[in-house]
């Protein structure tokens, strides 16, 4: 599911990583690969080891780089998946991505690309921060209730970090979700410019939808959470698991870079209609326009299942699939080198 709130699971060994929603939304490519190797790296025995405040840094500053290599392709998403709402059906049809990468270059200019990608960096440091303090909290709370009856059970210790890491995305998603939803609004807009940065946007909403407008569609990206986390935990750690009983010697970085990119494709996949919901929730009544879907969660569903069919809630889905592979790489080995690096300087001091 691409949803900047997508959850980051944080894992112990000193190789706590986080990540977003994905995860996220999340997410897509960056919160969820975070959580996927740091599922990895309590295995290697030579790991630069970092404090906190570094882990927190590596993480933030390896997310944000990569929503900003991967922000052409983010925009087009969100485009895609918005269309339905004041367009006609049978006119996007004809849509395709290289006629809307066109369209913003010749219409909008390059650097459109990147709009809303401001609030994108601003949002990511913010989620990272409450989803690794809130996994600790949670972790040690559910470590608590299972130590005495299941301790030093394999089972038992990794489902406190799933429903840890779970409750830990919820938390993170519902604190930081205004500047998911500013987000959003910002990216999606085209030639007419409604909301001309973060601030105003932030005062424009608050004045013209109150205060709750800024959480609209929370509802669809904390039903997602939950599956987003699950199918894309399982499907890595099933595909890892799979690979190294055949292929034991091959390189580390190589195994997780291609089971957290198909764990990515399968959690976006299963969970990419919540995520199309939750964006044009997010913009129902935008910039002054008509409220198109008036009914919750489940009639928006059922109208753009009626108005556009199946097909109509992955729209979008391809530029999604597009960035997993690389948003996957930039995150891995950004969050390495940065590890690395503040790893040395601690040692040094």
């Amino acid at each position: 599911m691409n949803m900047e709130a997508r959850v980051g699971v944080v894992v112990e060994g000193g190789q706590k990583a986080l990540n977003s929603a994905h995860g996220a939304v999340v997410d897509g490519g960056a919160r969820k690969y975070l959580q996927q190797q740091g599922q990895n790296k309590p295995s290697l025995n030579q790991q630069p080891q970092i404090g906190t405040v570094q882990q927190l840094l590596a993480g933030g500053i390896a997310g944000a780089f990569s929503k900003t290599c991967t922000a052409p392709l983010a925009r087009l998403t969100i485009l895609f998946q918005v269309q339905g709402m004041h367009s006609d059906v049978a006119a996007m049809k004809k849509t395709s991505l290289w006629h809307e990468a066109s369209r913003i270059i010749h219409e909008e200019g390059f650097r459109a690309f990147w709009k809303g990608n401001l609030v994108t960096i601003a949002h990511r440091l913010p989620y990272s921060s409450v989803n690794f303090y809130a996994y600790e909290q949670y972790k040690k709370f559910l470590q608590s209730m299972v130590r005495e009856r299941y301790q030093g059970n394999a089972s038992a210790d990794l489902l406190v970090h799933f429903f840890g890491g779970g409750l830990a995305g919820i938390t993170a998603a519902s604190v930081t979700y205004p500047l998911d939803l500013v987000r959003t609004r910002l990216a999606a807009q085209r030639n007419t410019i409604y909301y001309r940065g973060i601030w105003h946007a932030f005062h424009t909403i608050c004045r013209e939808e109150g205060f709750f407008g800024l959480y609209k569609g929370l509802g669809a990206t904390l039903l997602g959470v939950g599956p987003s986390i699950a199918i894309s935990f399982s499907v890595y750690e099933s595909l890892r698991s799979f690979w190294q009983s055949r292929r034991p010697h091959d390189s580390t970085v190589m195994v997780s870079l291609a089971c957290g990119s198909l764990s990515g494709i399968a959690s976006s996949t299963a969970t990419f209609p919540l995520d199309l919901v939750r964006r044009r929730m997010q913009l129902e009544g935008a910039g002054g326009r008509a409220r198109v879907y008036n009914t919750g969660l489940y009639g928006t569903f059922k109208h753009i299942v009626k108005s556009e069919g199946l097909k109509g809630l992955y729209r979008g889905i391809l530029p999604e699939y597009y960035k997993v592979v690389p948003s996957v790489g930039i995150v891995f080995m950004t969050y390495e080198t940065l590890k690395t690096f503040l790893s040395q300087i601690s040692s040094r001091s």
